[in-house]
């Protein structure tokens, strides 16, 4: 990481005429000790630094020496510019290397590039993490992510209800889905997911493995997810809807699933209500995610739904007579 963090600091030096070590340290977010001794080393490598004391003195490399940066187009370069460091890659240990391509960059780009890059930063953000809920715990992340890297067999031990079980695996990629990370690994002749949250204890072994033949992470997490869905959506439930449940229903269910349910439904009646089939998980699942809708729902079949709302709405109601 330190190669990468010189590669950094060169050309942050090269973007800026001078800055401080405290300026420095924070750009690169190391501390001014840490700097220091980046500086040396970088002048120990060639590069020709100067170094002025004093209160307005700081570190800059000679007038007229530059470094080049070459094989970007002007839509690549704005779009690393864009992407700052964000936080997941950060958590990989990727956070420096994509602060050296920034800088690179920064330091590059004629400036009409460089407002543009400014003023896409300054408009769109990517918040992976859903609302009310808070980031995964992966304190195994960085670990995890080396034993991806060097393709290192891998002994964890893995929370699975209220006890541990071991596996050896064979880490093949790591996914974010909505602030939370899953290990996606090779065990006996298939591939399995695994929550990086609930991993306790990770040990790379010496053995390293080969990746299967044609396995594609994207396209294998796709097909994965798909059947999960999949699995879950076990009933079909028919439900009739205000106008107001109508538009409460993507907050409570899958919002896709909401929409598209909507959409193949028929006219409301002449009450207003409108009669929507929705493929939900098992009755009592099902019967939570409605009770969210309140009065402005009812489970029209099938019985096992029905009667599970309407044991959880009895009981709701006895609790607060």
């Amino acid at each position: 990481m330190r190669a990468e963090r010189l590669v950094a600091l060169l050309f942050t030096l090269q973007s800026r005429r001078s800055a401080t070590i405290a300026e420095l340290a924070e750009a690169l977010g190391v501390s001014e000790r840490t700097m220091h001794r980046d500086v040396a080393a970088l002048r120990d490598t060639g590069v020709p630094l100067w170094t002025e004391p004093g209160r307005h003195g700081g570190v800059r490399l000679v007038d007229g020496w530059r470094s080049r940066l070459d094989g970007l187009t002007s839509r690549e370069a704005v779009a690393i510019f864009a992407m700052g460091v964000p936080r997941a890659l950060a958590e990989l240990g990727l956070g420096t290397a994509v602060s050296a391509a920034h800088a690179k960059v920064s330091a590059t780009l004629p400036a009409a590039l460089r407002e543009q890059a400014q003023h896409l930063a300054q408009r769109f953000h990517l918040d992976a993490p859903g609302w009310f809920r808070r980031e995964d715990e992966a304190g195994h992340l960085a670990a995890v992510a080396r034993a991806v890297w060097e393709q290192r067999r891998t002994l964890v031990s893995y929370r699975r209800g209220d006890g541990l079980v071991e596996r050896v695996l064979d880490p093949l990629g790591l996914v974010l889905k909505a602030g939370v990370w899953y290990l996606v690994a090779g065990i006996g002749d298939g591939a399995r997911t695994y929550r990086v949250g609930r991993i306790e204890a990770v040990e790379l072994l010496d053995e390293r493995f080969e990746r299967p033949a044609g396995f594609d992470l994207v396209s294998w997490w796709e097909r994965s997810s798909a059947q999960f869905e999949r699995s879950l959506q076990r009933a079909r439930v028919r439900v009739r809807l205000s106008p107001a449940g109508a538009r409460a229903l993507p907050r409570v269910v899958d919002a896709d699933l909401a929409v598209a349910a909507l959409e193949q439904a028929g006219p409301p009646g002449p009450d207003g209500w409108t009669e929507v089939d929705l493929p939900l998980e098992e009755p009592e699942i099902a019967a939570g995610q409605l009770l969210g809708l309140g009065v402005e729902v009812e489970v029209v079949e099938p019985p096992a739904v029905r009667a599970a709302f309407a044991d959880a709405a009895r009981r709701m109601a006895d609790r607060h007579r």
